[in-house]
């Protein structure tokens, strides 16, 4: 089992699938071991010294106006964590969670929060025992930091509220004793230092950009299927047509997609059978590109903020404590509102090529793409139900991030609504796979009405994983398995890693 060391710097989306998804341990480097340290002695210099200070010993947002006594720090910051525990909405999933955990982990370990080093270790020990936060997915504005679902993150180191320990929901105080992990009390500025930051919207759509990047090679390999089963035309890939309107990810599809069918006895060139294709084939580098370099956009900007610090006020080396605005979520909320857009366009182009497959009168393939059409419908209700997705990820990928509702009694003004926008996306990828799934399973069908035809170079190699676990559909059977089976193959790997041994995918 891997380790994962956390200094606050260099956190990348891969560490973040292999502690969310795979169990991988966390821990502190020495130095940022350190640099805790030093935080939390100025805050307790501030403390000891009756400093006014923001978060620290004043009230928050409409109250930070509103002095607090030594005395009553630990009260303040109890109170501040049991009344910001509002969230509602189902519960992220477990995977979920332990990205959010790691993602504050690796913020407080920075150095400028104030936060205790047995504070940030006892939320390190519940990552590396299994003990997860029931957390509610709805809740947050995005601004003040994710406030809402961050509170119910901290609640079982307090003794309070649910988590789920070994496939069990219990509550918080029973799993962190049977985790053995000591309770916390909090002391000042930690309650705020824990709450206050982008985690969860950046948690969510990180793991959505991780799969998206994924989902880019798997729509190249999906449309390359598409285009063998159609007999597509290979001019439109030629590279000199896209060096004259050089966008990195056009350059990079067109290279994708001609490696994909090297070789291919299917595939014609212009003028043989028809002068050009439809938009849906001969565009695929245009509108497959431009998402990749909308994903790789979010992507950047998500690196950045899994190495940030994002609360406030912020505690300098120097002894400074500035109170500014870094938990604001703009940045993300406006990065995962393009990534839902950029995801949402794979899905509606793949859904007009399965309209070219199973269209009869698109193309000179049985309708629906069946035998003995009639008695059996075939692939007609997949378009139906893949329609129905795009449809959805219309209403979905309406922005979140140009809506802000102002909150604390107009303290907090203009709002991001960046979980919102990052959950969003999640859901638009999740419906664009399935849409994929179809016309891959589609396209093999369509390529098995084909005599006697040598697939290309990546295609031959999806062909051969897809018919593993698919069969050729002789009449008709219950649909959603056999496509709950494709997008399996998707999710897992499966189908990606066998396609990469043959042809190396850019994205």
């Amino acid at each position: 089992m891997g380790i994962i060391e956390l200094n606050g710097t260099n956190l990348t989306l891969e560490d973040i699938i292999n502690v969310a998804y795979k169990g991988y341990k966390v821990a502190l480097t020495d130095d940022a071991k350190e640099k805790v340290k030093k935080s939390r002695e100025i805050v307790d210099n501030i403390v000891s010294n009756n400093k006014v200070v923001y978060g620290i010993t004043t009230g928050f947002g409409k109250f930070s106006d509103i002095v607090i006594s030594g005395e009553e720090c630990k009260t303040l910051q109890r109170n501040l964590i049991i009344s910001h525990s509002c969230g509602t909405g189902e519960k992220f999933p477990k995977e979920i969670v332990r990205a959010i955990m790691l993602l504050r982990a690796n913020a407080l370990s920075k150095g400028y929060s104030g936060i205790r080093l047995s504070t940030l270790e006892t939320l390190i020990d519940m990552l590396n025992k299994e003990v997860h936060p029931i957390i509610p997915e709805k809740g947050s504005l995005g601004a003040s930091g994710d406030l809402a679902p961050l509170s119910h993150m901290v609640l079982p180191m307090i003794g309070e509220g649910e988590a789920e320990f070994k496939g069990n929901i219990v509550s918080g105080k029973e799993a962190m004793e049977k985790a053995g992990i000591p309770l916390v009390e909090l002391v000042a500025k930690e309650g705020l230092a824990l709450i206050n930051g982008t985690q969860v919207m950046t948690a969510v759509g990180a793991i959505a950009v991780y799969n998206a990047t994924n989902l880019l090679k798997l729509s190249d390999i999906t449309a390359a299927m598409t285009l063998e089963a159609l007999r597509g035309i290979r001019n439109a890939f030629d590279p000199r047509v896209h060096e004259v309107r050089p966008h990195k990810g056009q350059i990079q599809t067109a290279k994708n997609m001609l490696a994909l069918i090297e070789d291919s006895s299917s595939i014609t060139n212009q003028g043989e059978i028809r002068t050009q294709d439809a938009y849906t084939l001969r565009c695929v580098p245009q509108v497959h590109g431009a998402s990749k370099d909308a994903i790789n956009y979010v992507k950047e900007k998500v690196e950045i903020e899994i190495n940030s610090a994002t609360d406030n006020p912020i505690v300098f080396e120097n002894g400074d404590v500035i109170s500014g605005g870094n938990f604001h979520g703009q940045p993300m909320a406006l990065s995962f509102d393009f990534l839902g857009i950029a995801v949402a366009e794979l899905a509606n182009i793949s859904e007009r090529r399965l309209e070219r497959l199973v269209n009869f009168q698109l193309n000179d393939l049985p309708p629906f793409l069946v035998k003995n059409g009639g008695v059996n419908s075939g692939f007609m209700i997949t378009q139906y139900a893949a329609a129905a997705l795009v449809s959805e990820n219309k209403v979905l990928a309406h922005p979140a991030s140009v809506d802000s509702i102002p909150s604390s009694a107009n303290q907090e003004d203009h709002v991001s609504m960046g979980t919102i926008a990052a959950r969003k996306s999640l859901d638009i990828l999740n419906n664009a796979r399935r849409v994929l799934a179809t016309e891959l399973m589609a396209a093999c069908q369509a390529i098995d009405f084909r005599d006697r035809i040598k697939l290309g170079k990546g295609t031959s190699e999806t062909y051969k994983v897809i018919r593993e676990k698919i069969s050729f559909i002789e009449e008709d059977k219950i649909m959603y398995k056999e496509l709950d089976k494709c997008e399996e193959l998707m999710i897992n790997g499966e189908l990606l890693e066998a396609v990469e041994k043959k042809v190396e995918l850019e994205v």
